[in-house]
């Protein structure tokens, strides 16, 4: 760790005096548990036992109390048949639960498969095939979903977990010398998802996220976006790092998560960005309280950056990554300000190149296919096979520019790119200039085929706009040659548990 970091850190509240007792006892939780989700909350119990860990809809538990009751729940997950390495499927919302199992099954020495709520049934049993996972834990509520993919498994429910956290008698197993394997999967927005590995996060890769948002020790955040997919797993993962209080909630509601930010006087707010534009429009309680509105999961329209300036001040923070390559750049206050399209700069300790299709890097103003390279990087998906790397670096997918003054623009994916007449065209910038109409409420831009042009733009839209206004709004702020040839008028477009706008299925519509 170099000064920067050191500072990184002060700044933060964790370079801080610590008492010898719960310094020793921090460590022996390291040395028990390593770098798996256990540590957290065994180290917290050790520095701040009774401080209030999670907050949920059951109540609020402390450090020491989750500690104690994962210590007993392991033991019973051990009884159940996870041991060292036995990989388990995790399929809960928002809660103790999730939390709890998470810890639980590292204690016990298994490894991770984080289940996305919104998979069908038979997308769950080959995920749960396709990684090998033996035992499957989860809420009550998706015991008919998962009837499939549970034949052959043992199940356990997270209410179960939750009453044997209470009366169970077992204590934690033995030290497993296992580095819990963390398995998340990506979006599946343009195909099946696929599982990235993932190892636990290092002090480097703190700093680097606090180098670019500044959260603090001991402070309430409220986490509204899923914790099973990477931006809400790793903000979990950091506010356990930080001593913080997690607020959680299984269902989202504006106005009730905005009242959460008032009631605990939370600094931090973590969300994406489908989920950010309900809480602007919903503005009411007093989120004064807030110094981060952390946002990530899916591309920020610029609209929408300068809607939550307006209503909630310069508290936005958009963090531009991907499950593959975890964080690649941060876009501050400032820079939204700015230019409310950028995705900012690379945080401490990342490594951001855009290059040509020769590898060589692309000088300011010239658009190029993004590599990144950072500490939580994952090891290569599940199935073997891996994305394009180059020098150590791993490719986001997409097309992006760095301007002279360093900030980033995300183009798109470097498989979205359409020519269209001779000219290179981006989807997502014609969806950015459709979202400044105030008739569109959502819009997303697929590409097909076309007997006259070769291919053609397609805009779904949610909205009361009409075709022709939306027309010559394209054809004025971009070109004429990047106009949709087709328009489709909808009531909702069709979404992952993430926020993502699930584009195969319209591209399905329309071919």
């Amino acid at each position: 760790m170099d000064l920067d970091g050191a500072k990184v850190l002060v700044r933060a509240g964790l370079l801080a005096p610590i008492r010898p007792d719960r310094l020793l006892g921090m460590a022996l939780a390291v040395a028990r548990w390593g770098l798996t989700p256990a540590t957290g909350y065994a180290a917290g119990a050790a520095r701040h036992p009774d401080r209030v860990a999670l907050i949920d809809d059951e109540g609020s538990l402390t450090y020491r109390e989750i500690d104690e009751r994962t210590d007993r729940l392991a033991g019973e997950l051990r009884r159940r048949g996870v041991d060292v390495g036995t990989p388990v499927g995790l399929l809960a919302r928002n809660g103790r639960g999730f939390v709890e199992a998470s810890v639980a099954i590292s204690k016990a020495g298994g490894d991770l498969l984080y289940l996305n709520t919104g998979s069908a049934g038979g997308q769950l049993a080959e995920v749960l095939d396709r990684e090998q996972s033996t035992v499957v834990v989860h809420d009550e509520e998706f015991t008919d979903l998962l009837a499939e993919a549970s034949a052959g498994r043992v199940r356990v429910t997270t209410e179960e977990l939750g009453r044997l956290a209470e009366t169970s008698e077992l204590k934690a197993p033995p030290k497993s010398g296992h580095t819990t394997r963390l398995v998340i999967l990506t979006s599946g927005t343009t195909g099946a998802p696929r599982g990235a590995a993932r190892s636990g996060a290092s002090i480097d890769d703190v700093i680097a996220m606090l180098s670019r948002i500044p959260m603090h020790t001991g402070e309430a955040t409220v986490i509204a976006c899923p914790v099973f997919h990477a931006w809400g797993l790793g903000h979990l993962t950091l506010s356990m790092l930080l001593g913080s209080t997690v607020v959680l909630t299984k269902k989202f509601e504006p106005e009730r998560v905005l009242k959460l930010v008032e009631e605990h006087e939370a600094t931090a707010l973590i969300v994406v960005p489908v989920l950010l534009d309900m809480l602007v429009k919903a503005a009411g309680p007093d989120a004064s309280s807030l110094k981060v509105i952390a946002s990530s999961g899916s591309a920020l329209p610029g609209d929408l950056a300068t809607r939550t300036l307006e209503t909630f001040g310069p508290v936005l923070y958009n963090l531009y990554g991907s499950t593959e390559v975890a964080y690649a750049a941060v876009a501050q206050p400032e820079d939204l300000a700015k230019n409310p399209k950028t995705a900012g700069k690379p945080p401490l300790g990342v490594t951001l190149r855009v290059v040509d299709d020769k590898g060589e890097d692309c000088p300011p103003g010239t658009a190029g296919r993004l590599f990144v390279g950072s500490g939580l990087a994952f090891g290569g998906y599940t199935d073997g096979s891996d994305k394009d790397r180059l020098d150590g670096l791993i490719a986001t997918g997409d097309l992006g520019v760095l301007g002279e003054d360093g900030l980033l623009t995300v183009l798109g994916r470097d498989d979205d790119m359409v020519v269209i007449g001779g000219e290179n065209v981006y989807p997502n910038q014609v969806e950015d200039v459709l979202l400044s109409h105030p008739g569109v409420d959502d819009v997303a831009i697929t590409a097909t085929e076309d007997p006259s042009y070769g291919v053609k733009l397609v805009a779904h839209v949610v909205g009361s706009a009409s075709e022709d206004d939306l027309k010559a709004l394209v054809r004025d702020k971009l070109a004429r040659f990047a106009v949709p040839r087709e328009f489709r008028f909808l009531d909702e477009l069709p979404r992952n548990a993430t926020g993502k706008v699930l584009k195969k299925d319209l591209a399905k519509e329309t071919a």
